[in-house]
Formats: C-alpha cells, sequence, structure tokens
C-alpha cells in the first residue's frame, strides 16, 4: 500500500499553468506550502500538457522538486509520467501518426502561419514533443507581454479557434485532438492521448475519489475532457490564488 500512510485515500490532481502557477512563471510559496502539507493527508499530482523540462521550471522551487514532492507526475498529458519518483512508460506522437503524415501536417501548419497577418511573430512555431505537437501562431519565444498582448488579440479575433477549425477540416482522417490551451498556442495529439490519459496510470491504484483542479475546464479548453469525466471530481479555478483558496477552505481546514 503505497499511500496508507496518508489520512484519506485520495488523489488531487492539479493542471499547471493557471492552475498551480502563472503560465510558464515560478510557483509561489503561498502555492508550494499548500502542496506540502496537502500531501501529508492526500496523494498529489500534475498533469500538464507541457513538457518536463519547462514544468519542472515552473515547481522546482523553495527546495521543491516536480518529481520527488508530487506523487504522480504526468507532463504531456501523462505521455510522460512518474509514479513515486520512478519513470513509468512512455508513448510516441510519431510513432504513432507516422513520419509522412507528420510531416504533411507540419508543412501545412508552417504555410499557415506564413500567410497569416497578426500584429507580431517570434520563433519557435511548432515544437514537437513526445506525445504531442503545440503549435503557436505567434511562436513561443514571445517575451512574456507579448504573450499577453496576443492572448488579448486572440479573444478578440479568435485566431487559434480559426486555425483549429482548418486543420480539424483539413486532417479528419488523421485521428487527431486540437486543444487551446495557455496564452499563446494550442496542442495537436492522437485521438484519447488528452489529459485523461494520466488516469490510465492511476485508475488500478484504487483511490476514493481522484479530483482535479483545472482552469482550462471549457470545452475546447485543454483541462475540459479530464475535468469532465466521470471518474474524476473537477474544480475549475481561475488562477493559483483561487486553488490555494479552495484547498485551504476544502481538503486543509
Amino acid at each position: 500500500m503505497a499511500f496508507a500512510d496518508r489520512t484519506f485515500n485520495k488523489l488531487i490532481l492539479f493542471d499547471v499553468d493557471d492552475t498551480l502557477t502563472p503560465p510558464r512563471l515560478p510557483a509561489s510559496p503561498e502555492v508550494i506550502a499548500a502542496l506540502r502539507a496537502l500531501r501529508k493527508q492526500y496523494a498529489i499530482g500534475f498533469v500538464g500538457g507541457s513538457d518536463l523540462s519547462k514544468i519542472s521550471g515552473q515547481l522546482n522551487v523553495l527546495g521543491f522538486n516536480a518529481i520527488k514532492d508530487f506523487d504522480f507526475a504526468f507532463a504531456e498529458n501523462g505521455l510522460i509520467a512518474y509514479r513515486l519518483g520512478e519513470e513509468l512508460p512512455s508513448q510516441s506522437f510519431i510513432k504513432s501518426i507516422g513520419e509522412e503524415r507528420y510531416k504533411t501536417l507540419v508543412n501545412f501548419i508552417l504555410h499557415y502561419i506564413a500567410d497569416l497577418d497578426i500584429p507580431i511573430k517570434r520563433g519557435t512555431f511548432v515544437e514537437f514533443r513526445n506525445g504531442m505537437i503545440n503549435v503557436s501562431p505567434i511562436g513561443r519565444n514571445a517575451s512574456q507581454q507579448e504573450r499577453l498582448d496576443f492572448l488579448e488579440y486572440d479573444k478578440q479575433h479568435g485566431i487559434r479557434a480559426a486555425f483549429v477549425k482548418v486543420l480539424r477540416e483539413k486532417f479528419s482522417d488523421f485521428g487527431l485532438t486540437y486543444s487551446i490551451g495557455g496564452q499563446l498556442s494550442f496542442d495537436i495529439f492522437p485521438d484519447g492521448w488528452d489529459k485523461r490519459y494520466a488516469l490510465r496510470h492511476v485508475e488500478k491504484e484504487g483511490f476514493e475519489e481522484i479530483h482535479f483542479f483545472g482552469d482550462k475546464t471549457y470545452q475546447g479548453g485543454n483541462d475540459y475532457e479530464i475535468y469532465a469525466d466521470p471518474r474524476t471530481i473537477g474544480h475549475s479555478v481561475s488562477g493559483p490564488l483561487e486553488t490555494v483558496k479552495i484547498l485551504n477552505e476544502s481538503f486543509l481546514n
């Protein structure tokens, strides 16, 4: 019984950006303190869409460690997974889709971005990850202020939503899911490889309840599927401050 020392036989999972941390920024002392207190009573884990190095950069603060101080560490929606600090078998986007289809998809994406008329463009428009690709019309090298500016621009003009609509129509036979998340990008991964993938790693543990905290819990957001899944109890938050508030009121009181 790996978790027999916890007060409650329950698992609490968290999205990362805008749930535990501001997008791409470090977690606050208040969040780290809440996680440390929470783990004394519950099993805890994160489920992020980013690769593990980015997530670690956000959570490895104040002596906290993203792999060792969570019971479950799920990067790339759970395609990269750790249980009690031990790595679990991973999956590959390339193996799933195939090199030829991958090349066709990326070529179309780059042509689309080249023709896209938006105020600014930076670098790294397509980021390859083990379990998915991340697409950013503005480029992931944008500064923090440029990210915020693009987010507001996107809210007005629906750049990412329109992009995803075109891709869904163009590659309808590829078996892919498109999920908008964060400030400036969206993810593409094989059907079924959304954040619910992480639940495959925890179902056999026998938890009485699995809670999930996320901010993009609306349909089309990258937290929606796991938030709405009947196996989880969902908590929709607007940011780290609300996450800490709910934890203190409902789990740590």
